[in-house]
This record gives C-alpha cells, structure tokens and sequence, in this order.
C-alpha cells in the first residue's frame, strides 16, 4: 500500500478503451519527437571534430576500473562499449549520448503525462527540451553530462508514479537509479540532497515512515559502493581535485545574479516564461500541490548551485520537470481563454528562437561562418572557465588541432634514431593533448602518452627512464632543469584551438637527470 495518497484532478477518469487510445496516441507523438532529436544529433555529430573530454574518456576506457581521479566509471565503460560495438568514429562514439537527448525528450513527455499533461502540454514541454541550447550541446558529445538528465529525471518520474498510489517498492528503482547516477557523475549527491529536503518541507515526508525508501536508499548505496571503495582506496582524490579548482580561480566567477542569467541563455530566453510557469504550478496550483516536492528539489539545488559558486550549467538536469509542469500550466492557460490559436504560436516561437541559438550549441555551421554568425549577432555561450578565448567559444576550439597536433609530434618521433624511439616516452601538459595522441598516435607508430594529468598521472610513468623523451608545451628554461639537453623540435599552430595551445613548442629531451619514476610525484596535476 502507498504511504501516499493517490494524486488525483477531480475529474473523472475516461473509460479504459479511451484512455488505452489516449495513451497509444500521446506516446506515438512523444516517439516522433524524439526520434526527431536522435536523428538531429545523428545528422550532425560528424562536424568539426573530436573534443578534449572525449578524447580523455576513449582513453578511460581503455584502462577500465571502478574509478578515475576526475570522474567515477561509468563514462569509459560507456566509450570502450560503444568503441566496441561500433568502432571509434565520431558518429559511432556519439550514437549513444544523441540516443541518451532522445531518451530525455521521450522522459519529459511522459513525466508530463503523469503530472496530468494532455496531448499539446507534452508536445511544448518536449519541444522546449529539444530547443534548448543546453541540451542540444550536451547530446552532442560523448560525456556524462549527456546522462545525467536520465537519472535525475527517472528519480523524478519514479516519485511522481509513487505520490499517484504506485507501489512504494518502486523506491527499490529509484534507488537504483540514483546509484548508477552516481556512478555517472558525483552531482547525483545534490538532486538527492535537494529531494530529501524536498520530502522534508512537504505532506510527502510520512512516505520517511515506509521501510522501502530506506531499502531503496541502500540499494543506491550499494550500486555506488565499488566506487566508494576506490575513491578511499586512492585517498579521495576528488576532493583533491576540487580543492584545487577552487584555489586556482579557474571557473568563471558565480553570484546570483549571473547564475540566473546563465540559465536564460542555457535553456533559451523565450522558454524562461514556460519553465517559470512551471515552478509556479508545482507551489500555487492546486494539481501541483502533491508534487510540489519537486518544486522545492529545484530550489533547493538552485540555491545549493549559487551558494557553491557552481558553474551554471549545473543546473540543467533538472529543467525537464520544470518544462512539463510549464507544459500543463500554458495548456490549462490557453484552454481557459478559448484561444486555440496560441497552441502553434508558443511552439512555434520555441523553435525559431531554438534554431536562431542552434549554431551556438551545436556545429551545424562551418567554422568560418559560425565566427561570422557570432560577431553579426554579438553572442557566445556562457562562459564556464577563465581561459583567454580565440576565435571560438571552448566548447567549439577544444574539437579542432588534435589531429595536426599529432601529426607534428609523429614529425619530430620520426627524426629520432631506431635506438632512441624503443626508449622514447612522449609527455603531455594535459589529458586532451594526451588522450589525442593515444587515439590518434597508433597510424604514425607513436607510443602512448604520458601526463601528470588527473587520472594519466594515476597510470604513471611505465617503465620509461626519461632519457629520450618528447615534451609538449612547457618552456625550454623548465626543461632545462631536468635535463641534459633540450632540443626544439617543431611548433604545433592552428588558429581555431584554445590560445595556450596555439603556438606550441614540441620538444625533444635526452638524459634525464633523475629517473622519471623519482621525477614522477612532481608532475602530479588534479584539476
């Protein structure tokens, strides 16, 4: 028996032949859109190349384990997969975050559904997932962002079917599914933070005195655990990690004021007033009343989000409720005033502002006319990182140079003597620049990279002495001090990537002046 009571419209229930019809036409409308967006993402996702991060996770994956210094496993598992089953090009390592955007649309309409939503509520609110630039960017790539909306989101929908009189042994999956959310990215923590205090501020707390939602708490202990294990047998170096970022004044400044603004830009501008209605439906209507848990889980990760000075796009898994709950709120509006005429008209100004926004988000542009687009009309993406910006926004520079920088390594490997190449180690400043030459290297005869980078510092040195080795980036004067002798190389230039990887040296250097296993601790960077 349901510890909560059934939510219920105060309409009377259609006859089961209707509402079967009913169901078998909003899902097939549902389907359609998201097959939509898969197919968006499918069309799309060879443009402009490789990104850093993926790079850095195919290299993951090729060193599976229960845990990485930045990241728990779940990602690389999801990379080496998906390299297994399809191979490693862009379309193939990029089929299943477009499937995951697809996911996401079809959750949204059905949390509408749920929620009370009729046909055109779950098409706006799947038409505002689909627009957002966010979520067009995020499903682009091979990250777990990609993923982390389907946990957050299949907890919410889980509830929702719990407060309508569902089994309270549906907590058994929510609790597995904010387990494997945590094994996909750590954030899993503040949904469920801000969903306990949810459950705390509303009637729902007495579903505290059902022993499901403690069992369903275990069983997402129990998931997580393998990773819980790693992190303490590697000293917790997350938080390691995030003491460092916080130190180094690397992300962008946060109040509450550019917070807010980011999340206009991130969700698109013109979608602001549906996802607001939204908030405003779960606190003051009365069909929102027994899920008003959930409006109180969005503010509470809103506010936990600026008070931690998080970065805005922290934010963004929880927008689909908001969107569905926005959805039956401009239904309800429209229906009141008789004003049909509304229903195409709100959608449709989504799906121009979304595609006025998509060459933003997503390269559907060529390089050079996307930099053209951007000056005519005076926007970028929100900044994240306090990086000094070339002619592309991070997101868009971290996809170009991989291959050309590989390439001028490979030229300099390939002027080394037989003997000096079977002992030549090949050292990278950061885990793009290292995860590119592991991925890239194989066709020139390169040997794998090194990195004091996050988890590449983890893999370590092997058993490389130092005594020939490549090194990109750093300054001669540096270098100088651990060996013997620094030679130039060759100089890597491309004018799309980030500027400190513009212009960068590539050198070779012989006799180390202590063993790299001795030098190894000093190149340890967790950031």
């Amino acid at each position: 028996m349901s510890v909560f009571p059934p939510a219920t419209s105060g309409a009377a229930s259609p006859p089961p032949e209707r509402a079967r019809s009913d169901f078998k036409g909003d899902l097939a409308v549902i389907v359609g859109l998201s097959l939509a967006t898969l197919l968006l993402h499918v069309l799309a996702d060879s443009n402009y190349g490789y990104f850093r991060d993926e790079l850095y996770f195919l290299a993951c994956g090729r060193h599976l384990a229960w845990g990485y210094v930045d990241q728990p496993p779940l990602i690389a598992a999801i990379a080496e997969f998906s390299r297994w089953l399809l191979g490693d090009s862009l379309r193939a390592i990029r089929f299943f975050p477009a499937l995951a955007g697809a996911a996401k649309v079809l959750l949204t309409g059905l949390v509408t559904r749920e929620l009370g939503g009729k046909r055109y509520a779950q098409v706006l609110a799947c038409v505002a997932v689909i627009t957002a630039p966010i979520y067009l960017g995020i499903d682009h790539l091979l990250t777990m962002n990609a993923f982390e909306p389907l946990f957050w989101m299949g907890c919410a929908y889980v509830a929702i079917r719990i407060i309508k009189g569902g089994s309270p042994k549906l907590w058994l999956v929510f609790g597995a599914l904010a387990g494997l959310g945590l094994e996909n990215k750590y954030s899993m923590l503040f949904f469920g933070f801000a969903f306990a205090v949810g459950l705390l501020l509303t009637p729902q707390r007495k579903v505290l005195r059902s022993p499901w939602i403690w069992i369903g708490g275990a069983v997402a202990f129990l998931v997580y655990l393998p990773n819980f294990l790693w992190e303490i047998r590697q000293h917790w170096p997350m938080f390691e990690i995030l003491n460092n970022i916080q130190q180094s004044n690397k992300n962008t400044p946060v109040n509450l004021l550019s917070f807010f603004l980011g999340q206009l830009l991130l969700m698109e501008p013109l979608a602001a007033p549906l996802w607001l209605a939204g908030l405003a439906w779960f606190f003051f209507s009365k069909a929102g009343k027994p899920f008003r848990l959930l409006g109180w889980t969005f503010v509470v990760l809103f506010a936990t989000f600026v008070l931690l000075h998080g970065k805005v796009y922290y934010l963004a898994p929880a927008y689909p409720m908001l969107f569905a709950a926005g959805g039956i709120a401009a239904e309800g509006w429209i229906e009141r005033r008789r004003a049909a005429w509304l229903k195409p008209a709100i959608t449709g100004v989504l799906i121009v502002a979304g595609v006025i926004l998509a060459p933003f988000a997503i390269p559907i542009l060529p390089v050079e006319t996307y930099i053209a687009y951007q000056k005519a009309l005076h926007l970028e993406p929100p900044r994240t990182e306090q990086h000094k910006m070339g002619p592309l926004p991070q997101g868009y520079a971290d996809m170009f140079g991989w291959p050309e920088m590989v390439a001028k390594v490979a030229e300099v490997y390939t002027k080394l003597t037989p003997e000096e190449k079977s002992e030549c180690a090949i050292f990278a400043q950061n885990y793009g620049e290292a995860g590119a030459v592991d991925f890239f290297g194989p066709k020139y005869g390169l040997p794998h990279a090194l990195s004091g980078h996050n988890n590449y510092y983890l893999w370590g040195p092997d058993d490389y002495s130092g005594e020939v080795m490549i090194v990109m980036g750093d300054r001669r004067e540096v270098l100088e001090k651990y060996f013997d002798h620094v030679e130039f190389g060759a100089v890597f230039q491309n004018p799309y990537v980030m500027p400190y990887e513009n212009n960068l040296p590539i050198w070779v250097c012989r006799g180390a002046k202590v063993p790299l296993r001795e030098l190894w601790p000093h190149v340890k960077v967790y950031m």
